[in-house]
């Protein structure tokens, strides 16, 4: 066994220069594994760690960890498992909060060529599949299509939610959602799960990643890669868009998680409702979408990390209208802004189907357009000449229940 220590202090000072700090040691050729610790007084400071192997990214857990094993056949969750290539590999510090005084550190990186000497937790036993899942809702749609039920913005304990994937995935289509986007933040350690979970609990999982930096917190979708969220948000956008995903900024008015990066495009997607939506009567998601571009694409995500803090998956629901589900169908059902969102997966839907607007399980809602309400709402499907813009059903106190581009 190999042991590099690393001890020192970061200051403010250090923080000013670069929200990045790394602390290197050498992994020799005959590597089977590796854990690191970093240590620190947590009353006042927040430090992120990740690892960069000699050849790239290795792995990302943010302040949710303390420490991290890599093997040549497993990883903690948040890590990428695989071969320990020899030579100069980095802890990756983020120094995400530092007090005034500053905060004293220590690191210590093993490394073994024994195998079995190192190992991670032992991950927990596989779930059966429910077998009272709620039924499909079948909604109106353009021949060969379907409306599909779904959320893009959860996390597992690949970054810092308390469920696994095949957790999420029972806990989702429990609750009678078509599809979810796994989008654990910084990391892609998850997508390696994402088919085989999907395939056992019937659900369609889009892989995904939060790219989440001090300034600012976006969802890349697809199999994209792992995005390297050191550079501008533009090299976000441009990486996501060259392996064919779509970009989302995420929860763009979401108190101290609020976009605040410049950023030159605008990414094609903008999470309009989020749990951050405390009161739908607010007009403020809408307002800052017309500001930040109209043209947009609007999407719905819960943020669902664990109960007792957040919506739970479906809350809001965000709709498409799919040929398939899978996830190359809905990715291109984004992309080309068939979408809706609603507060809940059973409750009052609004959609665009060819030249009208279905309104679903909405009776005595009212209908509004970009300049006001339009038409009460009767029975439980009611159509609409379509109109550009946004159109909501809000409710008599002009809370929205349903919205579409």
């Amino acid at each position: 066994m190999v042991v590099t220590r690393h001890a020192g202090r970061w200051t403010l000072t250090h923080r000013f220069a670069s929200a990045w700090q790394y602390l290197p040691f050498e992994v020799p050729p005959g590597a089977c594994a590796l854990r690191a610790e970093l240590e620190y007084d947590r009353s006042g400071a927040v430090l992120d760690l990740g690892c960069l192997g000699s050849d790239g990214f290795r792995g990302w857990s943010g302040a949710a960890r303390r420490s991290f094993v890599i093997t040549t056949d497993s990883a903690t969750p948040g890590y990428l498992a695989g071969e320990l290539e020899p030579g100069t590999w980095q802890l990756m510090i983020g120094l995400h909060r530092l007090p005034a005084r500053g905060t004293d550190y220590r690191a210590a990186i093993e490394i073994s060529t024994t195998p079995g000497e190192l190992h991670p937790a032992e991950a927990p036993e596989q779930l059966p599949p429910l077998t009272d899942r709620p039924p499909p809702r079948l909604l109106p749609a353009t021949p060969g299509r379907r409306w599909l039920a779904g959320d893009l913005h959860t996390h597992t304990v690949h970054s810092d939610g308390v469920m696994t994937v095949p957790e999420l995935a029972r806990f989702a289509a429990g609750r009678g959602l078509d599809f979810i986007a796994v989008t654990d933040h910084n990391t892609v350690s998850h997508h390696a799960e994402l088919a085989t979970t999907a395939a056992v609990h019937g659900i369609t999982l889009l892989p995904g990643q939060e790219v989440t930096t001090a300034g600012g917190h976006a969802g890349a979708l697809g199999d994209v890669g792992w995005i390297d969220f050191r550079e501008p948000p533009d090299d976000w956008l441009q990486s996501c868009e060259q392996a064919g995903g779509l970009m989302s900024v995420n929860h763009p008015y979401g108190g101290q998680v609020s976009w605040m990066t410049p950023i030159k495009r605008r990414p094609p997607l903008l999470e309009v409702w989020h749990w951050s939506w405390l009161d739908t009567r607010w007009t403020t998601p809408l307002a800052w979408w017309q500001a930040w571009d109209p043209t947009a694409i609007p999407v719905g995500g819960s943020d669902w990390h664990r109960p007792g803090s957040d919506a739970p998956p479906g809350t809001p629901t965000t709709w498409v209208e799919a040929e398939e589900a899978d996830p190359a169908a809905v990715l291109a059902a984004l992309a080309a802004g068939r979408t809706a969102i609603s507060a809940g997966r059973d409750g009052p839907v609004l959609l665009r189907v060819g030249d009208e607007l279905v309104a679903s399980q909405a009776d005595g809602a009212i209908l509004a357009g970009p300049d006001g309400p339009l038409a009460r709402v009767r029975g439980s499907l009611a159509k609409f000449p379509a109109a550009d813009g946004c159109h909501r059903l809000v409710d008599e106190t002009d809370a929205t229940l349903a919205l579409t581009g």
